[in-house]
Formats: structure tokens, C-alpha cells, sequence
């Protein structure tokens, strides 16, 4: 429901032409401004920091090898991106009420959808994993990640966890 409630007024934002600006500058200018805000939280700048981190990195990615997509591919991505992680935290919460291997096996659900499904096949391992190499990190997920087939995967997995 609060993932249906956050893409309509996200869409509802753009169709209205409210800053003429797509999904992908929206989410990616949300993320940033909490970031920079020095009222969030340490959980909530290191959630989209991450956010902001993987949107650079598609975005950087494409220029530096001039591939060339269409704005719906960049919406699209930043969209499943948000929907991924906010779907993340709310599952990982129902499972941590539940029992520590629901919560694990939710937690790996997420982080191997993630590893599934490459975007660009970057041979940088180093860079596209460390966030899942950082052990303490809230967002153990790879950076090079085609976020609408990883949140279709996750999101198909989880209902097999949580019942």
C-alpha cells in the first residue's frame, strides 16, 4: 500500500509537470536532500545514500561507455529502486518479528535478487559490491543491478518467506 501511495503521488508529481523533472531526478533529488539534511537520521542518509550512490552509478556508467537510454529507462530503474529498498525494510521487519532465520533469509532474498540480475555486466567487482562487502551496511546490495527485474524477483521470493 505505501509503495502504491509513494508511485502515484511520484507520478502524480511529474504528470502535473510540478518541476518538469522525471521520476529518476525526483527520487534522486529525495534521496539526496535527506542526505543533506542534518535532521535525518544515520539510518535514514546511509538508506539513500545508497539510493543516490546506485542512480549515480547508472547514470555514470551509461555516459562513460555512451550508451544512450531513454527516460522511461531511467524512471524506470529509480522507481523499482525506491520500491526494492522500502520493500526491503518493511519485509525485514515483518520477518525480524517472526524469528532471526525468517530475517536472514529475507535479508539474502533481497541481496541475491540484487546479485541476479547485472545491469551492465561490470567487471569492476570491487566497486559494484561494496556495499555488500561492507558487513555493517543497511544496504547489502550490488551497485550494478537491473532493479526492475531484482525487485520482480525479490518481491516473487519473499511471499515464499513471509506467510
Amino acid at each position: 500500500m505505501k509503495k502504491t501511495i509513494i508511485l502515484l503521488f511520484l507520478a502524480m508529481l511529474t504528470y502535473t509537470g510540478a518541476n518538469a523533472q522525471s521520476l529518476y531526478k525526483t527520487v534522486y533529488e529525495h534521496a539526496s536532500s535527506i542526505v543533506n539534511d542534518p535532521k535525518s537520521s544515520d539510518e535514514q542518509v546511509e538508506v539513500n545514500q545508497f539510493k543516490v550512490t546506485a542512480l549515480n552509478y547508472i547514470s555514470n556508467h551509461l555516459k562513460k561507455h555512451n550508451m544512450v537510454k531513454d527516460e522511461y529507462f531511467y524512471d524506470s530503474q529509480a522507481v523499482n529502486l525506491s520500491s526494492f529498498i522500502t520493500d526491503f525494510y518493511d519485509n525485514y521487519l515483518k520477518a525480524r518479528a517472526i524469528s532471526t532465520e525468517k530475517r536472514t533469509a529475507v535479508l539474502n532474498c533481497y541481496r541475491q535478487a540484487s546479485l541476479n540480475h547485472k545491469l551492465f555486466n561490470d567487471p569492476d567487482k570491487e566497486t559494484v559490491n561494496c556495499f555488500i562487502e561492507e558487513k555493517s551496511s543497511l544496504t547489502p546490495f550490488c551497485l550494478d543491478t537491473d532493479w526492475n527485474a531484482a525487485y520482480e524477483e525479490a518481491t516473487m521470493n519473499v511471499k515464499k518467506i513471509i506467510r
